[in-house]
C-alpha cells in the first residue's frame, strides 16, 4: 500500500486482534485495537481514523450497529470481517455503511488490497 492509514481494529478475540494489529503495523499502518463496540466508540471519539476494520460478532453490539453509529458521527470508511458468506449479511453490511465484506480467515494480502480499495 502506498500510504499509511490510521486504522481502528475491532476484534473481541484478543490473540487475533494482536496478531492482525502487528501485521498491519508491519505494513506501515497506525493501528488502535478495541475489543468491543463500546471501546471502539470511545477510541473514535478521541482520535481520527481513516478506516474501521471490524468483526461483525462483538460482545456488546454487532459490527453492523457499530458501523452505523460510526457513520453518523465520523467520516470513516469501514471493512467488515466475518465468518458468514451469506448474501444477506453482505447486504446488511452495506446498509450499515461498510464498504467491503471480508470472510475469515483474512490474509494480510486480502486485507491490504481491501484497505487500498476503500481508502484509495
Amino acid at each position: 500500500m502506498g500510504r499509511s492509514l490510521r486504522l481502528l481494529l475491532v476484534e473481541d478475540h484478543v490473540d487475533s486482534a494482536e496478531l492482525l494489529a502487528e501485521l498491519l503495523q508491519t505494513h506501515g499502518h497506525v493501528v488502535k485495537v478495541a475489543t468491543s463496540a463500546t471501546d471502539a466508540l470511545a477510541l473514535a471519539s478521541q482520535e481520527q481514523f481513516d478506516v474501521l476494520v471490524s468483526d461483525v460478532g462483538l460482545p456488546d453490539a454487532s459490527g453492523y450497529e457499530l458501523m452505523a453509529q460510526i457513520r453518523q458521527r465520523y467520516p470513516m470508511k469501514g471493512i467488515a470481517v466475518t465468518g458468514s458468506t451469506r448474501a444477506s449479511d453482505v447486504e446488511r453490511g452495506k446498509e450499515a455503511g461498510f464498504s467491503m465484506h471480508l470472510i475469515k480467515p483474512v490474509s494480510i494480502r486480502k486485507l491490504e488490497a481491501a484497505l487500498e480499495q476503500v481508502a484509495g
